[in-house]
């Protein structure tokens, strides 16, 4: 019998605008980085986009966009900040969704 599971990711990140003055202020919290977009695109959404797969030598054997191996969703408000500010994350994301269909049919989803 064969046994699947299935993983979705939700990605969204809220306005950090200053309404009063239209702009990301410079959190402390997200330091070195200049705002928490930044921040989570190079800790988590960037490294997901080319993922790198050891080999048993410990090199890197393969990369691999793992958001083409799971169902998810973008907030709006977090893809059109990754479109202008990250577009080589925002691409991957986008490939990443004409792809999901292909490997989803693939039976061997290593």
């Amino acid at each position: 019998m064969d046994k699947y599971i299935c993983l979705h990711g939700h990605f969204y990140q809220p306005p950090r605008e200053n309404p009063w003055l239209e702009v990301i202020e410079l959190p402390d919290s997200a330091y070195p980085f200049h705002d928490w977009h930044e921040r989570i695109t190079r800790e988590c959404y960037a490294p997901n986009a080319a993922a790198r797969l050891i080999d048993g030598q410990g090199l890197i054997g393969r990369m691999v966009n793992n958001y083409a191996k799971i169902s998810f969703t973008f907030g709006p408000i977090l893809m059109a900040w990754l479109a202008q500010n990250s577009p080589q994350v925002y691409q991957a994301i986008l490939d990443a969704d004409k792809e999901s269909p292909k490997t989803l049919l693939d039976k061997d989803l290593s």
